[in-house]
């Protein structure tokens, strides 16, 4: 990278999102998240001011994967296994403050909260009255996510890009 780089003027306005300012500002546009990281990484690398860059995200689409069954055991069990989690760390938070018997701390707080995780998790699912008997994972995913300059740095992060061989230009 060249030092015209740093010659830009710095400025701290809230950026701009409307699609006429965005237009003659995107820099590059790409189909995979990790493929825009990568540029603003190069960037980044090269001492390019990246506090200039936006990534933004369009198209956004909820993905739900459904990952299973959901029973009231299985409930029951992911309840256990949080309320378990939570136990132990009440028993080793109490335990800090005893002078000897946080080991005890540690079980009893572990039985405890598996105990009542699991019931919580049975109920819990039990109340929805199978309204939702399947488990699942969400995520937003883009699909299309564009690099956008800010303050006047568009062309030198083409400029920049172009030189890593990340911008090709027809």
């Amino acid at each position: 990278m060249s030092a015209s780089l740093n010659a830009f003027p710095s400025h701290s306005a809230e950026p701009r999102l409307d699609a006429a300012h965005l237009a003659w500002n995107t820099v590059a546009s790409y189909d995979e998240y990790a493929a825009a990281q990568r540029a603003v990484d190069r960037l980044s690398d090269d001492g390019f001011p990246v506090e200039h860059l936006d990534i933004i995200g369009s198209d956004l689409r909820l993905v739900e994967r459904v990952t299973g069954r959901l029973t009231k055991g299985r409930a029951a069990a992911a309840g256990a296994a949080s309320g378990a989690w939570f136990g132990l760390l009440m028993g080793l938070l109490l335990g800090i403050f005893t002078n000897g018997a946080w080991a005890g701390l540690l079980v009893a707080g572990l039985l405890i909260g598996t105990a009542w995780g699991g019931l919580f998790g049975f109920f819990g699912h039990a109340a929805t009255r199978g309204a939702r008997d399947f488990a699942s994972a969400r995520s937003l995913v883009a699909t299309r996510y564009d690099l956008v300059a800010r303050d006047g740095y568009a062309d030198a992060a083409r400029s920049g890009l172009q030189q890593a061989g990340l911008l090709h230009v027809e």
